[in-house]
């Protein structure tokens, strides 16, 4: 029986050409797709794929922050990242997430496949470069190391800061939120002043140096 896979990515390019990819392989069935963290979790939740294969970078909610909540709230549905960053920080934050795979985007179509086919049999899939990367960064000690400054903040700033650096003012992240602006702003200066950062343009380069937001 296929496997069944959420896909998402904020592009539609990507979404149609990995549906194409794994289809056409006739061993997964590809049951939605979303454009967003949070459309991820609203879709699984409705639709109940065996895995999904999530981006990092994308809008409202990051693909790690996503894995985190998604794992937390339906343990059984497993996630195999697939992404431009190959960082180990990057890989790192993805596995502590609770994500079974990660491929970078690179990867062939039959790798895609294959690591969709292994996480929902309940193994593990690294790109051989990337477990290479893992374990060495193992050995050498590299996943204390590279604990996020993200860590420092909670879910509710990174939900702020989220918002903040695609360019919401703090009435339109208040009404997402359902917080007041006052609250929002609170937020917002917690964040900052944990990440080290003073101003707007330091944060959206955090951000981006992070893989919180995609560039636009």
């Amino acid at each position: 029986m296929p496997v069944t896979v959420l896909i998402a990515d904020d592009h539609a390019v990507v979404r149609d050409g990995l549906r194409a990819i794994l289809e056409g392989s006739g061993l997964v069935r590809v049951v939605g797709v979303a454009g967003s963290g949070r459309e991820v979790l609203d879709q699984a939740r409705t639709l109940r794929p065996q895995v999904v294969l999530m981006d990092i970078a994308m809008p409202d909610l990051n693909g790690i922050e996503a894995t985190e909540r998604l794992r937390r709230a339906l343990p059984e549905v497993q996630v195999v990242v697939l992404s431009m960053h190959a960082t180990s920080e990057h890989v790192f934050r993805a596995l502590a997430a609770g994500a079974r795979g990660y491929l970078v985007k690179e990867s062939a179509g039959s790798e895609v496949v294959a690591a969709v086919q292994a996480v929902a049999a309940g193994r593990r899939y690294l790109s051989p470069g990337i477990a290479e990367q893992v374990v060495n960064g193992y050995l050498r000690g590299d996943a204390a190391r590279h604990e996020s400054p993200l860590d420092r903040l909670s879910e509710r700033e990174r939900d702020v800061v989220q918002h903040v650096v695609e360019g919401k003012s703090s009435a339109e992240i208040a009404r997402l939120l359902h917080l007041s602006p006052k609250t929002v702003d609170t937020y917002r200066s917690r964040a900052m002043a944990k990440l080290g950062v003073e101003d707007l343009a330091g944060l959206v380069r955090f951000a981006l140096e992070h893989g919180i937001t995609p560039l636009r």
